[in-house]
């Protein structure tokens, strides 16, 4: 007989669970020593509580990732990057993932286990990156001889430090990203050739 699926929760359970969750991000933000009393302090709830929601530390540290995780899928998807022009797409990508990398910085900076969860939707989204570079390079937004697995690795690193400015600004910083990726920091009359 194989196993039932966990049966959802009811939506006060649910509530609870979140706001654990939430508050862990926050506490562990600061603090990523913090203990469980700590986090159930700042969500309002007793230790017990978590405990029951959460076996251990590193449980409810696995469980974050997991939401996070979906939340950046979820981001990327409704900016429905395959259904708008590219310009618009790689702007709206920015901004959603941006808002999901500063509220949930600590969760989305744990590695992924090979085969976990968390790793397929990483996986996925990479793949939704590719299409995305892809059509921008077909669209002309860049070079036909651009590397697009660097342009993806560039674009990680630069949506990862505009994440670390933690601006209310998200619009803002999503600009910067994409302007820096398309345009670069350098003078178009700088002169320097590679070839």
């Amino acid at each position: 007989m194989s196993p039932q699926p966990p049966r959802p929760l009811r939506a006060d359970a649910e509530r609870t669970v979140r706001a654990i969750l939430e508050a862990a991000e926050r506490v562990l933000s600061t603090d990523p020593a913090a203990t469980m009393e700590q986090i159930a302090e700042a969500a309002g709830v007793a230790r017990t509580t978590v405990h029951r929601r959460f076996a251990t530390r590193e449980a409810l540290v696995e469980a974050m990732t997991r939401w996070a995780a979906r939340r950046f899928h979820e981001a990327v998807l409704a900016a429905r990057p395959d259904a708008v022009p590219p310009l618009v797409g790689l702007y709206q990508v920015t901004a959603n993932v941006l808002r999901v990398k500063i509220d949930w910085g600590f969760a989305m900076s744990r590695p992924a286990p090979e085969g976990s969860e968390v790793a397929r939707v990483h996986a996925d989204v990479r793949e939704v990156c590719d299409e995305m570079f892809r059509r921008a390079r077909d669209a002309g937004l860049v070079r036909p001889d651009v590397d697009l697995d660097w342009a993806r690795r560039v674009y990680y690193a630069l949506v990862h430090e505009a994440a670390q400015r933690r601006s209310d600004d998200v619009e803002a910083l999503a600009a910067l990203v994409v302007d820096t990726l398309l345009r670069g920091v350098g003078r178009p009359d700088a002169g320097w050739r590679t070839s």
